[in-house]
């Protein structure tokens, strides 16, 4: 490869393809963004597959679209050719003092490798990289790390690593856990992988060469020098798809892709996306409670995926955070509450709140009974002996309240139990958390990714059921994901299904509703399209669950039934927060 250009531009020091050599010999290739000036600066560090020279508007057009016409903000003050997916424009940074550095993934765009996502070999890529750029003549020591979604899951196990100048972590909208925050939703497997490494990754493997993008400033192949036959790159890296459909237990592949949370002790600012349900909602909450530092702060916010983090609020909150601990501003950081709320109403309105733990302490957790009569959803408890049956490839049933008195607040996350029997020897559960206005009609959200989500969503396979006496909460059903425990058809067995945090202000008159069905929402309207994504999506965005290897229409295809009484309290426990 050729020797690293540097050049002055848009009033920035840029070194291209700056080589950073690891321990077994391989060198990744970075792009390095700095201030004109000689000096010593903080730096913010990204390491991920998407490729560091494809711009956003080129590899994400749809997403790049949607950010122009909606978030202006995002585009003021930068040429934005320096642009890329999910990570910081150093346009916005570089003036103030940060150095960004850029580094392709083993494997990906211009570094060479075998490509395997978030394993040992990347972890230990990462705390190689955060070390040498603490020590290179442009850095003051400090290291911190921003980024979204992969670029926000790598920070997790990096910080775990403890590498000594990792100085403070952004994960804004990073999962942490590989088993429960993505790949397989309560013992279900999600397809998102398999169409993720097709369309994302594949694209921008190292070796694609000649048939891939260009960048649009240096003209350098993105995917490096050399163009690979599709036989070598299939041999250059993991095919991910069956690596997971072959492993339906949380074993060592899933806890090697996880973060050891306890260990996590760096300051840290975690940021959620209520509509992130699937993929960019869990890890974020249960990264904040568990992870052992003593200087950890959570914001949630709604929007779409992409563009919160590139907002003139995304921004001004991640350089509060890093100027603070990076560079040692005294700018009242520490005394920020160590809670930010985007509190959503319908119609796609928030307002900002603070508060200062996770759950909210006030929280009211309130048990609404599942009563077949009526199909509602009650605070009495039901005084017979009463089922529900329903097809688990139809609609499931639906139990809804009925139309409220007042303003009522969900923020935090819920739990349903439920008591079952299936006609086969398993069942999935899909739990989703429903509003409807007063004329009937659902209201749906602007996702993540997909405009149409509802309002939370829950998953668990029953012969998944087992619960993990350590880390089970009431609130918050925690599986082992260790065994499976088979159903005998016909016999009832209770379950506890984990629904995600979510946060909507429903309001008088509208009327909350649970769905338990045995396949994925479906929003009734138009299905939506993002040139990144394989699929229409319907509700769901790619977190769908379809894989018939995964669930054969022979196990779960069967009729499910509901079962309630005296002894079998079904029912759905919500975080109500009172009105202050």
């Amino acid at each position: 490869m050729a020797a690293v250009k540097s050049e002055i531009r848009d009033g920035m020091k840029i070194d291209w393809d700056v080589p950073i050599t690891m321990d077994d010999g391989l060198v990744l290739r970075a792009d390095v963004f700095r201030p004109v000036a000689e000096g010593r600066y903080p730096a913010l560090l990204s390491y991920g597959p998407y490729g560091k020279g494809l711009a956003f508007e080129e590899g994400y057009k749809t997403p790049w679209e949607i950010m122009q016409r909606e978030n202006p903000d995002v585009f003021a003050g930068s040429t934005n050719q320096y642009q890329c997916w999910e990570v910081a424009d150093p346009e916005k940074w570089v003036p103030d003092g940060y150095v960004c550095v850029r580094i392709d993934s083993r494997g990906a765009g211009r570094s060479p490798g075998y490509l395997c996502h978030n394993d040992a070999r990347e972890t230990r890529d990462l705390h190689l990289s955060i070390e040498w750029a603490a020590a290179q003549s442009w850095c003051s020591g400090k290291v911190g790390m921003n980024g979204i979604s992969y670029y926000a899951s790598n920070q997790w196990r990096a910080a775990a690593s403890q590498p000594p100048h990792l100085a403070a972590i952004c994960a804004w909208e990073g999962w942490n856990d590989s088993y429960r925050d993505g790949n397989r939703h309560g013992g279900i497997l999600c397809v998102f992988r398999k169409n993720w490494q097709d369309m994302q990754v594949k694209t921008v493997q190292h070796g694609v060469g000649e048939r891939g993008a260009r960048s649009r400033i240096t003209g350098e192949l993105v995917c490096g020098p050399e163009t690979l036959s599709d036989d070598e790159l299939a041999k250059n890296r993991e095919d991910m798809w069956s690596a997971m459909l072959s492993r339906p237990f949380d074993e060592a592949y899933y806890r090697e892709r996880s973060a050891d949370l306890a260990k996590v002790m760096v300051p840290l600012l975690s940021a959620a996306n209520w509509g992130g349900q699937g993929l960019h909602t869990r890890g974020n909450f249960e990264g904040f409670m568990r992870a052992g530092s003593q200087q950890k702060w959570l914001e949630a916010h709604g929007g779409s995926h992409w563009a919160p983090f590139y907002t003139d609020y995304g921004v001004k909150l991640q350089k509060r955070f890093f100027d603070y601990f990076l560079k040692g501003v005294a700018n009242g950081w520490d005394r920020q509450p160590r809670v930010l709320l985007q509190v959503r109403h319908p119609g796609e309105k928030f307002v900002e709140r603070h508060e200062n733990e996770w759950p909210l302490a006030r929280t009211q957790w309130t048990r609404f009974h599942l009563d077949p009569q009526g199909m509602r959803l009650s605070t009495a408890p039901v005084a017979t002996e009463q089922s529900v049956t329903y097809a688990a490839m139809g609609d499931g049933a639906t139990f809804i309240t009925p139309p409220l008195e007042q303003d009522t607040e969900i923020t935090g996350p819920s739990a349903l139990k439920l008591f079952i029997s299936s006609s086969t020897a398993d069942a999935d559960i899909f739990a989703v958390l429903r509003v409807f206005d007063p004329q009937g009609k659902e209201v749906v959200f602007q996702g993540a990714l997909d405009p149409h989500t509802p309002v939370g969503q829950g998953w668990l396979r029953a012969s998944h059921r087992k619960l993990d006496a350590k880390l089970n909460l009431p609130y918050r059903p925690y599986h082992t994901h260790d065994e499976a425990q088979p159903l005998v058809p016909g016999q009832v067995y209770e379950l506890d299904v984990e629904i995600w945090p979510t946060c909507i202000v429903v309001p008088r008159g509208y009327r909350i509703a649970l769905s338990v069905r045995g396949r994925d929402f479906e929003h009734e309207g138009a299905a939506a399209t993002l040139s990144n994504m394989k699929n229409p999506m319907r509700g769901c965005g790619p977190f769908v669950h379809d894989d018939p290897v995964d669930r054969p229409p022979a196990v779960f295809g069967g009729n499910v039934t509901l079962h309630m009484g005296p002894d079998r309290h079904a029912g759905l426990l919500l975080p109500i927060i009172p009105a202050a």
